[in-house]
């Protein structure tokens, strides 16, 4: 129980913390909330025991450690950072407190194993996933409205600061378009991310002319075009099977639901489908996505634009985040299936997010089956390699996870030019892990070998992943 006196130690820095910051002040103080309700929690673990399951609570009190520290971090540097930063950064810290309010829940849920029935529900309601969402929606809105009041009452300011001061020219600049923006009404980021999953009408597209699709394969075409002023990706389906339209909608609208739990800034964004000469002997099927002008994440890798540590590392930190969302949405979707550096798109800001896998069963509706979907033999664990009927599950995501963020340290192709037979060898016969460079900072380098662990037992959760790369990317900010 030598965890517990620390996990309290770090709390109550963290809530006092969470009083002195400037902006998103809603949604710290929701933090703060949770943390104290937590500090309630790991009180009673302190004096009733571990409960019935000892093993499992332990462990979640030393990822909750480790959340702690990482919240603890985030904050300390948003109450440090000057006003202009703060006003800079408002939003993106503003993602990271809801990663965190996320890790919070997860640290609940173990830990509520050594509670009696009675304290457990009286906590249940702080954390249910409806209030929770309801929250921090509200939360959200309250520090945007705050955040529009701040940037009005400096705009004043903002001309003889920049003249006076170099260093400060940049930030000046984006909060004049930030202000432009609230002056408008626009100042809703991610603006794009409260748009609907529906279908979406046929006119309410915008291909360009000439339509020339970016990419094609065997089943699809791609297209960039617009859909609500915002820049999307146009899947159009070359072939499809005998599926009539009423069908295709009926497993859409099963799925829209479903979607609406994978919203995240690194999950690649799904706007609908559309049905296009729905009456004609050959209806053309459309699915609209978030477009990602940089492409995968492979081509972001086997390209020569640069990619110092501190890039790679949020590039990792983005990845594991959209893992993570998926990993704790519902059972049937819990994995992604086929987890490899193609599969991570990358925007214009150099985010990762993850696709590949929305509106699964919509799309297969729309295509004939196919066999083979499954990772190739150089992202298999050694349990997959090693039995055909070994069941696919999180740690061999996680294994496979860890292949990709050895390709971000590295920017090479994993066992390039070896057969599987040989992959199997390295692999499951020599345990061999590919080597990171010299200069890979050592607690990625960490990470990036615990995820490719031979034995399941000793990979990390994608929650823990998301924890420890979130402090990487500070240290590699700090120096």
């Amino acid at each position: 129980m030598d965890l517990v006196d620390p996990i309290l130690a770090i709390a109550e820095k963290l809530y006092a913390l969470c009083g002195e910051v400037k902006a998103n002040k809603k949604r710290c103080g929701r933090l703060a909330n949770r943390v104290r309700a937590l500090e309630g929690v790991v009180t009673t673990v302190k004096t009733k025991g571990l409960g019935s399951n000892p093993d499992v609570v332990e462990q979640g009190l030393r990822e909750l450690r480790v959340t702690l520290e990482s919240a603890q971090e985030v904050v300390k540097k948003y109450t440090s950072a000057s006003f202009l930063s703060r006003i800079v950064k408002a939003y993106d810290q503003g993602e990271e407190f809801e990663m965190l309010n996320e890790r919070l829940n997860d640290a609940f849920q173990v830990l509520s194993l050594a509670l009696q029935v009675d304290q457990r529900e009286k906590l249940d309601s702080m954390f249910a996933e409806s209030t929770r969402r309801e929250e921090d929606q509200a939360d959200r809105e309250s520090d945007r409205k705050e955040l529009e009041r701040l940037l009005r009452s400096h705009s004043e300011k903002l001309d003889a600061v920049q003249d006076g001061v170099d260093s400060t020219r940049n930030e000046i600049k984006d909060i004049k378009v930030m202000l432009k923006s609230s002056q408008k009404g626009n100042l809703k980021t991610p603006s794009l991310h409260l748009q609907d999953i529906r279908e979406i009408k046929p006119e309410e597209l915008d291909f360009g002319v000439p339509k020339v699709p970016i990419m094609t394969s065997p089943s699809h075409e791609l297209y960039k075009g617009e859909y609500n002023k915002f820049t999307v990706a146009i899947k159009r389906y070359t072939y499809t099977a005998n599926t009539t339209p009423g069908q295709v909608r009926k497993i859409f609208r099963k799925e829209v639901e479903t979607m609406k739990r994978f919203e995240s800034p690194n999950i690649l964004r799904m706007f609908g489908i559309c049905v296009q000469d729905e009456n004609g002997p050959s209806p053309t099927y459309l699915i609209v996505m978030e477009f990602c002008e940089r492409g995968s994440l492979r081509e972001v890798l086997s390209g020569k634009g640069k990619l110092p540590w501190e890039r790679r590392a949020q590039m990792s930190l983005d990845a594991a985040q959209g893992l993570y969302r998926l990993h704790q949405s519902e059972e049937k979707f819990k994995v992604h299936g086929c987890i490899k550096s193609s599969k991570f798109l990358v925007d214009a800001g150099y985010r990762v997010k993850l696709g590949c896998f929305e509106l699964a069963k919509t799309e297969t509706s729309l295509k004939r089956s196919e066999s083979g979907n499954k990772s190739s033999l150089h992202y298999c664990s050694p349990q997959q390699l090693q039995s055909v009927n070994y069941s696919y599950n999180k740690d061999c995501e996680i294994y496979s996870f860890g292949i990709v963020l050895w390709e971000i340290a590295t920017r090479q192709l994993p066992f390039k030019d070896m057969s599987d037979k040989e992959v199997f060898k390295k692999v499951c016969e020599e345990k061999f892990t590919e080597p990171l460079a010299a200069d890979c900072p050592k607690h990625l380098a960490a990470l990036i070998n615990a995820c490719r662990s031979y034995e399941p037992f000793h990979r990390p959760t994608a929650g823990v992943l998301v924890d420890k790369l979130r402090k990487v990317v500070q240290e590699l900010e700090e120096d």
